[in-house]
């Protein structure tokens, strides 16, 4: 009753903002030894209702003394483990269900709160409810209260928070986690595993995005609680300063609690106010704004710590810090941290940027799996040290280009080599060469020759005549650490480069994808998986039209073709028509949706764009489109016989699973590429018809004829190449067309696959590199051109060639070929490397390759039965 009647003055005192009102009840009662508890409709007396939720204090806490029952998590990697549970910090049990439709009804006006980022985990028992220890300061805890009250607290498995409540943890418990504290990487990969079968995962899509966050604490209009706070710690016995960054954000506000003994002004509002309070609720107490208890420079070094807590839940291995330095607008890291991104598993490894500021406060030593140095400023003695701390405890380094260096390897400085491009040889681990072209820093590695030193590898040098060293391998200590240290620009991507010529731009291009394969290498020395991540999860087709008299014409078609359950039925998979998408709705390979009215919307796709641009009699007219699906040559099979005279099927999709080519190959096709299978019928006895094998060279005529036709582009380097690629001068490939026919009667019905690069650079070239290479080298202002645009012109410019070759046949179309073909004039061996000199001589009518062999005339190769290699100028047999 006491402890009420201190809360009701508290209350009466401070007036009636209850995000406030929640706070200094948590700030003056924590140390009383009370519960707090937060949870939905209840019996219990209530201090606060907001909505269904409700907030009130009981007398005295649960007591926790056996774990036993719980899995106990390591202590968060950022928190020293002797800092478990201070004075300042609250225990609580917080309760999730499985999230339900209705769950999905909260609205997100203001900012979620995500749970983790406020609370270090400490155990779970999984269940229904799933139930978490954690600790968090006294203001943390507030901060987590408040977004409950508020329908804002979001769970990081995804379920939905029903209940927090503080408790006691006692002195065994306690020993417990400070037993787990001490981190060994036994038990982080075990805690990895058990989180990993044991955390529910979440059942419906993330409404917002992880790391865009915080809790309001603007702090205005609260004076009088800075006012009191100040005086409680004037009052308060002295402290050490503050040496890391948990205790920082702890120490800022030294909390005590009322003495109860005096607290008789309590008795006198009884009466007057606890009816008010127990039935307080929203619609008549204001919302004040939240309290601030930290300065702007605690917030900021509190961040890291905050951020890597909440890895420990999910169970995610350790992370990823990266070092730069000064480096105050994070541009140097946003650009290493990209390329990592596309080496490692995001899902798996979090990465995050060490300041100056934190090298020798945050507790990241021993629970980082990689520290990435990437500075060449020259390194203070204390953060050195500290560095080779992190080796000494099994740590990995990866240096770029830094000036960190330790034992007998030192660094010499080649002016000569600076800012160069450069061959080297790389060794990898199963003794094989990579050779590639990449930017030097203009320094390499030399090696004392002292006694006592750890052996030093060296895994790259140049390919010059001193074979200087660029990249090594360093052990250090005898629990595993070690480095790699590198002198060359392995995280600095092309568009880095201010100046560069045209010579430059090509070896770097061309090594791009090798400068890939070495980084991963070096990643996985460092322990790091570089395997692909796990596929993306399959989405509904929607169907779209240029138009929508189109639209109806086709939806009257269709009327007539699907069966009673809406489907449509092929050897390859069964497509079902549906007005609208539920989220309920079955997606597999073989079975998939679509939406046949509105709800479209696409970051990656401007049906508006496509209809502009796409200026067709037929071809193109009906649009399935797909974020992700498995192929887009697979969509259009059940529906491309008997279609409406007027109007022909194209698939399109961001991303593929299952993207096919030649050969049976598969891919897994990235965001930025240009994917989609177009329908064209053509009559057997046409010009085309008879010399079907000619399509393949439309379309990459098509493709290239598309970008340069456009006024300003004309001199953009795209080609074609033999006999179905499109590439980039004669250098690198950025598309690739598969054509597959069907003679229904006297008709081809031909599916037409097509990919192309317009806007991912990495791992090789796309269309968008050669308009910003040609801007830096012209001056211009090229605009970078996008997917929806160029298949839309694409399809627009194959069927003018088409109608042009039905006149006329080859002759109408050969003369543009021949223009962006790369293969004039070359000389080629045939069959083998030591086989016969012949050259290339053109395309003879059914399309296939001409050749001429001296002494022998010319003679036709086929394209299913031969490659064309054009890395070394010969003709080969496949291999069967």
């Amino acid at each position: 009753m006491l402890i009420t009647l201190c809360y009701l003055y508290l209350w009466a005192r401070w007036g009636a903002g209850w995000a406030g009102l929640i706070r200094r009840t948590v700030r003056r009662l924590h140390r009383a030894r009370c519960a707090f508890v937060f949870g939905c409709c209840s019996g219990e007396p209530v201090c606060l209702r907001l909505g269904d939720k409700v907030f009130f204090t009981e007398e005295t806490p649960q007591s926790l003394d056996d774990l036993n029952k719980w899995t106990l998590l390591l202590i968060s990697p950022f928190i020293y483990s002797d800092k478990i549970l201070d004075a300042d910090h609250i225990a609580f049990v917080t309760e999730s269900v499985s999230a339900q439709a209705d769950d999905l009804q909260t609205s997100f006006s203001k900012k979620v709160v995500k749970w983790s980022d406020y609370c270090s985990p400490l155990a779970y028992k999984p269940g229904e409810p799933y139930k978490l220890i954690a600790e968090a300061s006294v203001d943390n805890f507030s901060n987590l209260g408040i977004a409950f009250m508020e329908d804002r607290l979001q769970m990081d498995n995804g379920m939905v928070p029903r209940k927090i409540v503080s408790v006691h943890l006692q002195e065994s418990a306690l020993k417990e986690l400070e037993r787990m504290a001490a981190p060994t990487e036994e038990k982080n990969s075990t805690n990895s595993a058990h989180m990993d079968e044991l955390t529910p995962a979440p059942p419906f899509a993330t409404a917002t995005k992880q790391g865009s966050v915080s809790a309001d604490s603007s702090g205005g209009g609260d004076q009088e609680v800075r006012e009191e706070k100040s005086r409680l710690e004037k009052r308060s016995e002295p402290h050490d300063e503050p040496n890391s960054l948990s205790e920082r954000e702890t120490s800022t506000g030294k909390h005590h609690h009322l003495h109860l003994s005096s607290c008789h002004e309590c008795f006198e509002l009884e009466n007057s106010t606890i009816e008010s309070v127990r039935y307080a609720s929203s619609e008549n107490i204001p919302e004040l704004p939240d309290d601030c208890s930290a300065s702007m420079e605690e917030v900021t070094d509190g961040c890291l710590a905050r951020e890597l807590r909440r890895i420990n839940l999910t169970g995610k291995p350790p992370n990823v810090l990266i070092y730069v330095g000064s480096d105050p607008m994070k541009i140097k890291f946003e650009k290493i941290k990209s390329v990592l991104k596309e080496c490692i598993d995001t899902d798996s490894y979090t990465i995050y940027q060490l300041v100056e500021e934190q090298v020798l406060k945050a507790p990241w030593l021993d629970n980082s799996l990689l520290l990435v140095i990437a500075t060449e400023e020259p390194i203070s003695k204390d953060n050195h040290k500290q560095f080779l701390t992190y080796l000494s405890k099994g740590g990995k380094i990866l240096g770029l280009s830094a000036s960190f260096t330790f034992d007998s390897i030192q660094i010499r400085s080649k002016s000569e080599l600076k800012n160069t491009i450069q061959e080297l040889v790389f060794y990898k681990a199963d003794n094989s060469e990579v050779k590639l072209n990449l930017l030097t820093s203009g320094s390499v590695f030399e090696q004392e020759v002292k006694e006592n030193l750890s052996p030093v590898k060296s895994l790259s040098h140049l390919n010059n005549t001193d074979k200087d060293m660029i990249i090594v391998h360093l052990p250090y200590g005898d629990r595993g650490g070690e480095a790699i240290l590198c002198q060359i620009y392995l995280e600095m991507d092309i568009a880095s480069l201010t100046t560069q010529t045209q010579e430059d731009f090509n070896l770097l291009k061309m090594s791009n994808a090798k400068r890939y394969e070495v980084l991963k290498e070096i990643l996985t020395l460092l322990g790091l998986s570089c395997e692909l991540s796990e596929v993306p999860s399959l989405t509904p087709i929607y169907l779209l039209s240029s138009d929508e008299e189109n639209h109806i014409s086709f939806l009257k078609w269709l009327e007539t073709k699907v069966d009673v359950e809406g489907l449509i039925k092929s050897s390859k998979m069964t497509l079902k028509f549906v007005s609208s998408y539920k989220p309920e709705m079955e997606i597999t390979q073989s079975l998939i949706p679509v939406v046949t009215v509105g709800g479209f919307s696409s970051e990656h796709f401007s049906l508006q764009t496509y209809q502009h641009n796409l200026q067709t009699k037929k071809l193109g007219k009906i649009v399935l489109f797909a974020e992700v699906t498995s192929t887009t040559m697979n969509l259009l099979d059940g529906l491309m016989f008997n279609l409406p005279q007027e109007m022909d099927l194209i698939a399109i999709a961001v991303r593929q699973t299952q993207g096919k080519g030649r050969g049976g190959n598969v891919w897994l096709s990235p965001v930025g590429c240009a994917l989609s299978t177009l329908h064209v019928s053509i009559p057997l006895c046409s010009q085309l018809g008879q010399r079907i094998p000619f399509i393949q060279h439309l379309v990459s005529l098509a493709v290239v004829e598309s970008v340069r036709s456009v006024p300003g582009y004309q001199d953009i380097d795209l080609r074609v190449k033999w006999p179905n690629d499109i590439y980039y001068s004669d250098l690198m490939k950025l598309g690739g067309v598969l054509v597959n026919s069907t003679l229904m009667g006297d008709t081809f019905h031909i599916l037409i696959g097509c990919g192309f690069n317009v806007n991912n650079s990495n791992p090789t070239i796309c269309i968008n590199d050669l308009i910003m290479e040609y801007n830096k080298k012209n001056m211009t202002k090229l605009r970078s051109l996008t997917v929806d645009y160029l298949i839309a012109r694409s399809v627009t410019v194959l069927e003018r060639l088409i109608d042009i070759f039905q006149e006329k046949g080859p002759d109408g179309v050969l003369p543009l070929y021949y223009k962006y073909w790369i293969h004039a004039g070359r000389h080629v061996r045939l069959w083998s490397e030591e086989g016969p000199l012949a050259w290339i001589v053109g395309i003879d009518d059914c399309g296939f390759l001409q050749v001429h062999e001296e002494g022998k005339g010319v003679e036709s190769v086929h394209p299913d039965g031969n490659s064309f290699d054009m890395l070394k100028n010969l003709i080969i047999s496949k291999q069967q």
